[in-house]
């Protein structure tokens, strides 16, 4: 036993262990954005029916493995189809980077400026119980809901966002987007989340704020109309109750170089929700 393993370890160099390196990187990377998705229970389907296919060609069970095999080939070609989301999350996760990323970044005084004055909003509206719906672009552009919408391109301000989101005015309904210390456009409208696990309390503006955080790296900041309570989504998460401490904490790494780099912020994302 011990030669035949010395025997296997001999024989891999340098370039093997990369390989092997890359390609567990690689399921590792897949494995967390499928993980807590619908994905990952589709998965699972899959792989059961992988396993009864082995089991039945073993078993020689001539039929029930043609029917499995049937079955597999058609799950390949529905496979782009039903992992839609999640095939176009990743395309767009390996086009952010240096290279092609147009962000708005501020320094530490301007973002401090920007997080204060959208506090001070945000606190007016949720003590108003005032809906609002606030998508802060990250990375991935958000052209295509900015069409959807009014184009203001003003300075945030907390008057401004009050205003907006000021029931019965034309641009109260749909989201604002934000590009860095401008709203681009408001009254946009959100792809909403198709996660049926959702408390049945979250209404139209949580799932919408979900929506857009599953298909981009998009943060969004909800105010429920009918509690007042601050909520914030993020890569397909939703934290509730949120402060306004807390909100700050979480606002301030996202408009400046230094912060954003840092992975640990992520991670304490994660693990907080």
């Amino acid at each position: 036993m011990l030669l035949q393993i010395r025997g296997i370890l001999s024989t891999i160099g340098l370039l093997d262990i990369v390989d092997i390196v890359l390609v567990a990187v690689v399921l590792y990377k897949l494995y967390v954005m499928i993980k807590d998705t619908r994905a990952l229970a589709l998965v699972k389907g899959l792989m059961v029916l992988l396993m009864a296919t082995l089991v039945s060609k073993w078993l020689d069970l001539n039929v029930i493995n043609w029917l499995m095999q049937k079955t597999m080939t058609a799950f390949l070609v529905a496979l782009p189809v039903v992992f839609q989301p999640e095939l176009r999350r990743a395309l767009e996760q390996l086009g952010r980077g240096n290279v092609f990323r147009k962000r708005v970044f501020l320094n530490e005084e301007e973002a401090e400026l920007l997080v204060d004055e959208m506090a001070k909003g945000i606190a007016v509206l949720s003590k108003n119980k005032i809906g609002a719906l606030l998508v802060l672009e990250q990375e991935t552009g958000l052209s295509d809901y900015i069409e959807s919408g009014i184009k203001v391109d003003g300075l945030v301000s907390n008057e401004f966002l009050i205003n907006i989101f000021i029931p019965n005015t034309p641009m109260h309904d749909g989201a604002a987007i934000l590009r860095g210390d401008r709203i681009i456009a408001v009254g946009c409208l959100l792809p909403l989340t198709e996660d049926r696990s959702l408390n049945k309390e979250l209404g139209t503006r949580h799932r919408a704020a979900i929506g857009i955080s599953e298909q981009t790296d998009a943060v969004v900041i909800v105010v429920s109309e009918e509690t007042g309570i601050i909520s914030l989504a993020r890569g397909g998460r939703l934290l509730r109750h949120l402060d306004m401490e807390s909100l700050r904490e979480h606002l301030r790494p996202l408009f400046t170089i230094k912060k954003h780099v840092k992975i640990t912020d992520y991670l304490n994302w994660r693990q907080s929700s």
